[in-house]
C-alpha cells in the first residue's frame, strides 16, 4: 500500500503554503521532509494525515483518494504524531496509549487482552513501561513526545506520520527515537530538522523550500553542497561517516 500527493496545493488565506506538491512513498520506507522553518513541512504532514483537505490536488492512499475514506477507517491505517500534541492533565500515560486503541473499538466492544498486550508493548517499545501510572502533567516534554509516539503506535498503524518527533529530546533520545521508528514494519513519513539525522535514517528525502518541492530521492543524491547552500544559505561539507556509512554532513562556519 502506498501514500502519495498528487499536485497538491494549500492556502492559508491568500498564502500558498504549499505549492503544487508531488511526492510518493514505497511500503517499508522512510521519508523524510526537510525544509527550512516556513517551508511547508508541517502543512504538508497534515495533507498527507488527511487532517486538512488539499485546495488542489489529492492525497492517495492505497490507489484511493483519501478524501473518500472515513475518520475511523483512516485512523486504522495512519497513525499521527504532531509537535505540540496536548491532552488533558489529569491523566495517566497509560490513559494517552490506551487511546491508540480506539479506531479499532466501537462504543460497546470490550477491552480485551489483545488490546492489552498491544498497548503494554507500545510502552515498552518507547522505554516507558515503567510509567504507565504517571500523570501527563509531570512529564518532561520529551517523555510527552514519546508517550505520543507509543499512543500512535498503538494504533497498529500501516503508516506513521511524525511531525518533529525528536523534539525536546537529547541526542541520545533522539537517535533512539528515529532507530525504533526506522525498524519499524510501518511505512514511515517524517518531517525533521537535522540533516545528520534525516541522512541516516531515511531512505528517502523531500527538499521543501516555500512551499515547493525541491527535489525527491535518496540521501546520496539529494543531500549535496549545492543544495545545502541554496535551500538553507550554509555553507557545508559533505562527507560519508566511517560510523554508520551514511551522509555526515559538516557546516562551515
Amino acid at each position: 500500500m502506498t501514500l502519495a500527493a498528487n499536485a497538491v496545493r494549500w492556502l492559508a488565506g491568500r498564502k500558498v503554503i504549499v505549492d503544487d506538491v508531488t511526492v510518493s512513498i514505497e511500503p517499508g520506507q522512510m521519508l523524510g521532509l526537510i525544509g527550512p522553518n516556513g517551508s511547508g513541512k508541517s502543512s504538508l504532514i497534515r495533507l498527507l494525515a488527511g487532517l486538512r483537505s488539499p485546495a488542489a490536488g489529492e492525497v492517495v492512499l492505497g490507489g484511493k483518494p483519501m478524501s473518500g475514506l472515513g475518520r475511523r477507517e483512516l485512523a486504522r491505517r495512519v497513525a499521527v504524531v504532531e509537535q505540540h500534541s496536548m491532552t488533558e492533565a489529569n491523566v495517566t500515560v497509560l490513559d494517552v496509549v490506551r487511546l491508540g486503541r480506539t479506531p479499532h473499538r466501537s462504543a460497546l466492544s470490550p477491552w480485551t487482552s489483545e488490546d492489552d498486550r498491544i498497548v503494554t508493548e507500545a510502552l515498552a517499545r518507547v522505554d516507558l513501561e515503567g510509567r504507565s501510572d504517571q500523570f501527563w502533567h509531570t512529564l518532561s516534554g520529551g517523555e510527552r513526545q514519546r508517550v505520543q509516539l507509543a499512543r500512535a503506535l498503538a494504533q497498529s498503524p500501516s503508516f506513521l506520520i511524525l511531525d518533529e518527533p525528536t523534539n525536546h529530546l537529547d541526542i541520545q533520545h533522539q537517535i533512539d527515537i528515529l532507530r525504533l521508528v526506522a525498524e519499524l514494519p510501518v511505512t514511515t513519513i517524517v518531517a525533521i530538522h537535522d540533516l545528520n539525522l534525516a541522512a541516516r535514517f531515511c531512505d528517502q528525502i523531500a527538499v521543501l523550500s516555500d512551499g515547493r518541492l525541491i527535489g525527491c530521492g535518496a540521501p546520496m543524491e539529494i543531500l549535496t553542497e549545492g543544495l545545502i547552500a541554496s535551500v538553507f544559505g550554509v555553507d557545508a561539507h559533505v562527507s560519508t561517516s566511517q560510523h554508520h556509512g551514511r551522509l555526515h554532513i559538516q557546516f562551515r562556519m
